[in-house]
């Protein structure tokens, strides 16, 4: 049985390297379909948040001058983490945001990531959007809250694994999808995953 973490960040802007701050970590341990535990905090980067973000994550300025310092929720949030593979929407962004915020503490942050947005692509290419909201809407997974709360997002996240790899096993006969697969096959072209997905029966 595998445990994996997902994870979700609220940020004051896209991209660290502009200078850019996490504002808000949430992650759930998934082990087996279920989750096991969860982490969720919001932090004080001494970053101000512009209002537009402020508009879309409900997370204000206010909020954050009373969160515990950034050093103290990335430490927190790392150790909950331990070694355990990860697992995001859009994971290109959370895995910036994860290595650099721990990158300031020296903190070790080479874990493996895997993509719920790139696995959906190739597993449902026909979706409108692959957007983790339009997915949850799409197959009807369940909703927690306000979408944009790190919180509400990475438990979306989590029901969206669970289905990924329940349709993949249904569909390609699988028994055993991993992280490991998830992320072999994230970097499968398109037109390849039948092929690849097959060649894993009995593998």
């Amino acid at each position: 049985m595998q445990t994996v973490a997902v994870l979700d960040f609220e940020t004051t802007g896209l991209s660290p390297a502009q200078g850019d701050r996490a504002t808000e970590i949430a992650i759930v341990l998934l082990r087996d379909g279920e989750i096991v535990d969860r982490y969720q905090s919001l932090m004080n980067a001494g970053r101000r948040i512009p209002s537009d973000v402020v508009a879309l994550t409900g997370i204000t300025n206010d909020m954050i001058a009373s969160a515990p310092p950034v050093a103290s929720v990335m430490r927190e949030a790392a150790a909950f983490v331990g070694n355990h593979p990860v697992v995001a929407h859009n994971a290109g962004f959370d895995r910036r945001f994860w290595q650099s915020e721990l990158g300031l503490l020296g903190v070790p942050s080479a874990h493996e990531f895997a993509c719920t947005l790139l696995v959906a692509r190739r597993i449902y290419p026909q979706a409108p959007s692959h957007r983790l909201s339009s997915l949850v809407e799409m197959l009807s997974l369940p909703k927690t809250g306000r979408a944009h709360r790190a919180m509400v997002d990475a438990e979306m996240a989590s029901h969206l694994w669970c289905r990924l790899q329940s349709d993949m096993a249904r569909t390609y006969g699988l028994s055993r999808i991993d992280h490991a697969l998830m992320s072999r096959l994230q970097k499968t072209s398109k037109a390849k995953v039948a092929m690849f997905l097959g060649s894993m029966v009995g593998a």
